[in-house]
């Protein structure tokens, strides 16, 4: 199938233009989701002069506190001050670790980047030959069984499944082990370097804490990789039915090729342009979206420490936090936008 296509100096013209109206359009989201989190800070019945001091402190040290905050200026001060901290990469202190928000969030991000790029992996790997087998045999008790298993995915809650997983595969069979990252007997041979413990292990060749490290994150890995199965599985298969309705596929089949050659020589590969902007935004989804699962396995990534900050009123830490997840999110889906259309022949005629 040909595909009228613009010169290439033209097409790249237009992608330049597309990739600065990304941008243009990330600054502005960047900006509403600091917005959004700084009113919301404000907004909450916490005040963070209280959650410093106690509020057994004294009045006057409170306000002591609010004027070196800056909770006694006008809250549009207030708000330029906080976006400039943002920028810079300031976003106070926090009240739990005493360190730079900034600072406990690299530390901890990387472990959720970990356990949500492995979970990617599995979604990925099972939910696309899922996806397409459902339509190859659409209609069939295939396709329902795939069906049902994406709809289960998408209606059980993670932290019930996370917990009878644990039950399950840790306290019952000793399969796996269980919450937390690393056994503490590893702690003394090995040192981190990328903060991604697997990669840790490997590039320092010490296989007995790769294993052991495995052994932690594949429960909570799995569940995630579930949940990123059933939306990659359902829109695998959605994009599949399309193609196979196109009248390539009827030619290549008076051709006389192969229905395998049909399939995934021809369809899949017609259907994968999409589906990369599909496991994109699974991915930074699974990134979002980790925070039960962090804190049914005790993962001590950014979605735990969200939470514990949160249960400790440490807004700086909750809301540089959100921040960050939400800027990620934005950043991904952005990318992904702009693969797609560096991808897909089909956008090089608009």
């Amino acid at each position: 199938m040909q595909w009228e296509t613009r010169p290439s100096g033209a097409w790249a013209s237009n992608f330049a233009w597309a990739a600065g109206r990304f941008v243009l359009v990330g600054i502005i989201t960047f900006l509403g989701l600091i917005a959004v989190t700084f009113f919301i800070g404000r907004v909450i019945p916490i005040d963070p002069a209280l959650a410093i001091v106690g509020d057994r402190a004294p009045a006057h040290v409170v306000e002591r506190v609010r004027e070196e905050l800056g909770l006694n200026l006008p809250l549009y001060r207030q708000f330029f001050i906080y976006v400039q901290g943002v920028l810079e990469g300031n976003f106070g202190n926090s009240v739990l670790t005493t360190n730079p928000v900034m600072q406990d969030i690299r530390r901890v991000f990387p472990a959720t980047m970990e356990l949500a790029t492995f979970g990617t992996i599995i979604g990925a790997v099972f939910g696309v030959p899922l996806g397409v087998l459902a339509a190859v045999k659409r209609g069939s008790i295939i396709d329902q069984i795939v069906r049902v298993i994406g709809l289960i995915g998408y209606s059980v809650p993670i932290f019930w499944l996370g917990m009878i997983g644990l039950v399950v595969f840790y306290a019952k069979l000793g399969w796996t082990s269980g919450p937390g990252r690393i056994d503490v007997v590893y702690e003394y041979t090995f040192t981190p370097i990328t903060g991604f413990y697997l990669l840790d292990a490997i590039l320092q060749k010490n296989w007995d804490a790769f294993w052991n490290i495995f052994s932690f994150i594949i429960l909570p890995a799995s569940l995630l990789g579930y949940f990123s199965l059933a939306y990659i599985s359902r829109m695998t298969r959605s994009f599949m039915l399309n193609e196979l309705e196109q009248e390539y596929i009827v030619a290549a089949r008076a051709k006389g090729l192969s229905e395998t050659r049909i399939i995934w020589g021809h369809a899949l590969r017609n259907a994968a342009v999409p589906l990369v902007t599909v496991i994109a935004l699974s991915y930074a989804g699974l990134l979002e979206g980790s925070v039960l699962t962090e804190t049914v396995f005790s993962w001590p990534g950014l979605g735990l420490y969200i939470t514990n900050s949160l249960q400790n009123a440490d807004m700086n830490a909750v809301l540089g936090g959100t921040i960050i997840i939400g800027t990620v999110f934005v950043a991904i889906n952005l990318l992904s936008d702009l693969l797609y259309r560096a991808l897909d022949p089909r956008t090089r005629a608009r």
